[in-house]
Parts: C-alpha cells; structure tokens; sequence
C-alpha cells in the first residue's frame, strides 16, 4: 500500500537518523553504531521503496573517506574508492550508501546522496559525549574562568572542513531538487586545525584562555574533500566560519549559563 499523507503519495523522504556523536562516541560505542545505524538505514530504504516514494535522500559522511595527511590533495567523490574509511561508522556510511543506490536501481526511486562534513551550529548537541568539537570546544570556553584553560585532545594539527547548519540544510535541499545522481560532498575548502578551532572560540569568548593539549581520541589527521560537484547544482556557503563560529558560541553559552542560574536556582 502507499503511504499517503492528506491523501496524496509521499514524494520526498530524507532520511537523517544515525546513531553517532564526537570522536570519542565513535571510538567507543562501535558495536552500536554499526547494529542501530544499518539497522535505521536498511528499514528506511526498503519501506521507502515499498511505499513507491518519489526521491529518497540519504545523509552519508565524510567519514566514508581514508585517513589524510596534512598537506594531501582534495579528493572528489570517486576517490572513495579502494575503501578504507578511519572508523567503524565510515564503513557504515558506505555500505549503506550502497543499499540505497541499490533499491534506487531496482525500484526506481531517484536516491540523492550528500557525505556532510563537519556540520555545526545553535540547537546541536552540545554535551553528554554526542557533541561535536565545535559544540564542545564552545562548552569548554563558556565554563572556563577567565584566565583559567581548556583541554584539547591531541596537539592541535588534526585538521577539517566546517560546514553551518543552515549552509548544509540548503545543499540537501539543492541537491534534491538536481538531476545529480552520484554521491556528493557538502561542506567548505577553508581546512581549519583544531588548536585553530580552538582559538576561533576563545577569541569570540572575549576571554584569555590557554589551550592544554591532552590524550584522546583525534580520528584522522585531515580531510581534503571537493566541493565542485554540489557546487555545479547552484548551491554555494554563505556562513563565515567566523561568523558560525560566533553564532555557535552565543547559543552554547546561554545553555551553560541557564544551567549555573538553574544549579544556582536549586542551591537557594
């Protein structure tokens, strides 16, 4: 039977979920993410291509790429290939990538597939182990005392590309909207270090902070990825890292300051 919403077919599905989180979930919680990732993406395909769905979008990740050295050339869509992605949610990715091409082959429904990469921004996960670096990095800096320090895992080099939420949301939706069939990378070319990351926040903090570099979990040491082919369907970024970044910081920084009133509130 096909699924109708007020009576009429669905035309469009975008399928968003995943079980993942910062590199230190990833690096954890392996087995999870394998079983709750392919199990979500295989029961997603298969009941949008039963309900006869027009186009099926699929969120894939930069992590489906091998491990990079600083300085390495940009690799476009096709260099996914021989596969050797860095952790066990990139081989998921992959797979899974692969599973919605195949029922898009078998049934006809048109997938579209987009391998975000770092997305950030307000409203994201910003605590609890799920968050990203962006997130935590903000968390870190709006705790802090001024004068006082962050803990940074690694030394800093690793290396990655930002993309702001309202950035990607618009290349998923230009991409839907494209005759592009092939996977596509969403994200920018301004490569951007951790210890840079982490300086980006400080500096919109306002406050002197000194970075300690510690032990943890890094994933790979860059990612090198071209954005040519979702730039030919028109889209291009429009938010700043600057600018994501302030943005970013603001939001998280309300979330830490409500918690302190809250924790303050409770104390009383």
């Amino acid at each position: 039977e096909v699924v109708r919403i007020d009576g009429e077919p669905v035309d469009e599905v975008f399928q968003l979920a995943a079980d993942m989180g910062g590199m230190g979930f990833i690096h954890a919680h392996e087995c999870e993410i394998m079983t709750n990732s392919s199990l979500i993406n295989t029961h997603m395909a298969s009941a949008a291509a039963e309900a006869e769905v027009g186009r099926y979008f699929f969120s894939s990740s930069a992590c489906v790429y091998r491990d990079q050295p600083l300085g390495d050339t940009y690799l476009v869509e096709d260099d996914v290939y021989p596969a050797l992605p860095d952790n066990e949610y990139g081989w998921e990715k992959l797979y899974a990538e692969r599973l919605a091409l195949a029922f898009g082959r078998e049934t006809g429904m048109a997938v579209r597939i987009a391998r975000f990469q770092n997305c950030y921004g307000p409203l994201g996960t910003w605590q609890g182990g799920r968050e990203k670096a962006p997130a935590a990095l903000s968390r870190k800096v709006a705790m802090a005392d001024d004068g006082g320090e962050i803990e940074v895992w690694g030394d800093g080099s690793a290396s990655r590309t930002y993309i702001f939420v309202e950035d990607l949301c618009r290349g998923v939706l230009s991409l839907m909207d494209s005759s592009v069939e092939d996977p596509v990378n969403i994200g920018t070319d301004e490569l951007v270090s951790v210890d840079e990351l982490a300086q980006a926040v400080i500096a919109t903090s306002g406050k002197k902070l000194v970075v300690r570099h510690v032990d943890g979990p890094v994933g790979v040491m860059a990612r090198y990825h071209s954005t040519e082919r979702i730039r030919s369907t028109g889209w291009e970024p429009r938010v700043t890292f600057e600018e994501g970044i302030r943005r970013t910081y603001g939001w998280v920084a309300e979330q830490v300051n409500a918690g302190a009133t809250a924790a303050a509130n409770l104390e009383e």
